[in-house]
């Protein structure tokens, strides 16, 4: 009998190219190329992972590699060790020292069909949020 708060699980052995899409939490620890969307759930980048691909989820966790943009309605963390190369869109983010970073970091809430396209530069310092990366 399953348990129903069990994520489901991509293993290492596993590769996929194209398009991944659910409406639960997801452990991936494989290959994925192409995109990855999970709107309302959970997704964990294990540490054997290695992703080329761009991830829509409502949390991400980060300790393998990922090339792509990252997009999530919640929290993202990037974990000791981890590789992520692309820019992350998120309401929350956590960089742990030794996770490798590069690419830009929108910290801005905006709805989710408007968050996959590329932002504008901020037109005033109202939207840029409380405590932000860079105060003067």
């Amino acid at each position: 009998m399953a348990v129903e708060n069990t994520p489901a699980r991509i293993g290492k052995s596993v590769l996929i190219r194209g398009e991944v899409k659910g409406s639960e939490d997801l452990i991936v620890d494989g290959r994925i190329e192409g995109t990855v969307s999970l709107s309302e759930s959970r997704l964990t980048i294990g540490p054997n992972a290695v992703l080329a691909a761009d991830l829509t989820a409502k949390d991400v966790l980060v300790l393998g590699q990922v090339q792509g943009n990252i997009v999530a309605t919640g929290r993202v963390e990037l974990r000791a060790g981890c590789q992520v190369t692309g820019d992350v869109h998120a309401l929350r983010l956590a960089i742990e020292d030794n996770a490798v970073f590069r690419g830009k970091v929108d910290l801005t809430q905006v709805p989710a069909s408007s968050a996959a396209a590329p932002s504008k530069p901020s037109e005033s310092p109202e939207s840029v949020p409380a405590g932000g990366l860079f105060q003067e």
